[in-house]
């Protein structure tokens, strides 16, 4: 009896030993395996578009007469509005020019009164009947040049000697004032610089440059990759350097039709409106990144990309069951933020997906 009893326990012990090394194996074998669980998620696909805060519109300021700058009124940052001086232009005629003005005012005055008094003789005809109407027209009209000549000639004067005159009912002053509200984003001269005046000839010497700084746009570039995915109104989150914590929301302005080289890569140009710039001060010529949303869906079944692998361009991942068994199944996938991937069926919510580590290169 004794001995039978210790058969059993024997026996037991055996079985006990087998089961302990078994389950040993399987939950060694489990520990070894890293799985992920299939989880719902936000993917966004983006573009990537790199450049700078500019204005909408600067505004060059010249003058319309030459001489030298006499006082600047205006530093660079400076808000001003419309009509708000910006500098004083001196008139600086050399003796010729002065000599010319004067001369063509005495010749216009002779001829002007040349004119005039025939104008009077021919009205005088006309009352006695003895010419025409069309004559007396004729002669007006001459009348009517040699005065207007001689008015440009003595205005021509009046700016050599002053800098202030008035042409066909338009006030031309020495003193530059603003065209714009907004502020001075640079100050191309100084006092006692020479101007060059702005003419149909010529470009003449630019002055200022103006700006209404709460009308800003993002202007940068996007790859040729990325291109044909952007649409007119898509959303923009933008990135400013100076401004690492805050992003400012922006909207897709334009998109060039024309590509160019940048640095050997394929670019087009594209403009973003910032439609909320909240607290933040911003200024012309940060650098900045936009990332323009081509598409977003939330609350879907969401994997990491790299467990999948494409077999004749079959999506397949290898789960792993609650019994430590793995299985490999097709999958079909959809939006892909080049990090995570949208999965379309194939698989549910809480599902563990099998990660192996990488293979080594041979």
């Amino acid at each position: 009896m004794f001995k039978k009893i210790l058969l059993i326990f024997a026996v037991l012990a055996v079985i006990a030993t087998v089961l302990f090394f078994a389950l040993s194996g399987n939950a060694s074998k489990t520990e070894d395996i890293k799985t992920i669980k299939v989880e719902k998620g936000t993917i966004v696909d983006k573009a990537l578009a790199v450049g700078k805060i500019e204005p909408r519109q600067e505004t060059s300021v010249k003058s319309k007469i030459s001489g030298i700058v006499k006082k600047i009124y205006v530093e660079v940052g400076d808000y001003v509005k419309i009509g708000d001086p910006l500098l004083d232009v001196a008139p600086n005629p050399t003796p010729i020019e002065f000599a010319t003005a004067k001369r063509n005012v005495e010749i216009y005055e002779v001829a002007f009164e040349n004119t005039r008094l025939e104008y009077e003789r021919f009205k005088t005809l006309l009352d006695k009947e003895l010419i025409s109407d069309q004559e007396f027209e004729s002669k007006r009209a001459s009348y009517d040049e040699a005065r207007l000549r001689l008015q440009l000639a003595q205005e021509q004067l009046d700016l050599i000697q002053s800098g202030k005159t008035e042409i066909a009912d338009l006030k031309v002053d020495n003193i530059i004032k603003s065209p714009v509200n907004g502020m001075i984003l640079e100050r191309l001269v100084e006092e006692g610089d020479p101007v060059v005046p702005l003419t149909s000839y010529q470009a003449g010497t630019e002055l200022m440059t103006l700006a209404y700084m709460e009308d800003l746009i993002f202007k940068g570039t996007v790859d040729e990759i990325d291109v044909g995915k952007l649409k007119v109104g898509m959303t923009a989150h933008i990135k400013v350097g100076a401004l690492p914590k805050d992003t400012v929301e922006g909207e897709v302005l334009r998109i060039s039709p024309k590509a160019r080289q940048d640095q050997g890569s394929t670019v087009f140009e594209v403009e973003i409106r910032l439609v909320d710039l909240g607290t933040n001060l911003l200024r012309a010529g940060y650098s900045a990144n936009a990332d323009i949303i081509v598409n977003k869906k939330e609350e879907i079944l969401v994997i990491p990309e790299r467990l999948i692998e494409f077999v004749n361009d079959t999506a397949y991942v290898e789960t792993h069951d609650s019994l430590g068994d793995t299985n490999r199944l097709p999958i079909e996938i959809g939006l892909s933020d080049g990090i995570n991937i949208e999965v379309v069926a194939g698989l549910n919510e809480g599902d563990m997906l099998v990660e192996r580590p990488p293979r080594e290169i041979e």
